[in-house]
C-alpha cells in the first residue's frame, strides 16, 4: 500500500515527555485516517491518522507505555506519565499494531492512504481528497 519509503527505513518517535521512545523499521502496511467513535474518544481528536505494521517491526526503546482495554478486542498504549496516546492493537488484526503518526519525530514521512470509518466523522468535517474512503474498516479482518 503504503509508498512512503523503502524497506530499510527507520522511523523514530515518542510520547510528548519523552518518557516513552519507539523505532519502527522497514514500509508501513498502510498510512490511514480514522474517525471512529473510540478512537475519537481515545485521542481527544476528530480524527486520527496511524501508521500500521507489524508488530516485529516495531520496538520500544525507552519506557513502556500503558495499556488500556477500550474494548474487547482493542488495546491502545498511552504514556503513564504525559498522556500522549501511543498505539491502537485489535485481536481481530493479530500481529499488527498501528502507531499515531503524531508520535513520530518526522511525521511527513507518512503519507495517508485512506479514511476509515467515515460513517462515524463528525458531520462538520470535511473531507477534500481523493483518497480512498470506507464506511468501516479499511483494514481487512
Amino acid at each position: 500500500m503504503s509508498d512512503s519509503g523503502g524497506v530499510g527505513r527507520t522511523a523514530e518517535g515518542g510520547c510528548r515527555c519523552g518518557a516513552v521512545r519507539l523505532r519502527a523499521t522497514g514500509k508501513p502496511s498502510i498510512v490511514v485516517y480514522c474517525y471512529c467513535v473510540d478512537c475519537r474518544r481515545s485521542s481527544g481528536t476528530p480524527v486520527s491518522l496511524f501508521a500500521g505494521y507489524r508488530s516485529g517491526q516495531v520496538e520500544m526503546e525507552r519506557g513502556a507505555p500503558r495499556t488500556y482495554a477500550s474494548s474487547p478486542e482493542v488495546v491502545r498504549s498511552f504514556c503513564a506519565e504525559c498522556g500522549t496516546s501511543i498505539s491502537y492493537e485489535d485481536e481481530r488484526l493479530e500481529g499488527e499494531i498501528y502507531i499515531h503518526v503524531g508520535v513520530f519525530d518526522d511525521p511527513e514521512q507518512f503519507e495517508p492512504e485512506a479514511h476509515s470509518w467515515v460513517s462515524q466523522k463528525p458531520g462538520w468535517l470535511t473531507l477534500s481528497d481523493d483518497l480512498p474512503k470506507y464506511e468501516e474498516s479499511s483494514v481487512p479482518r
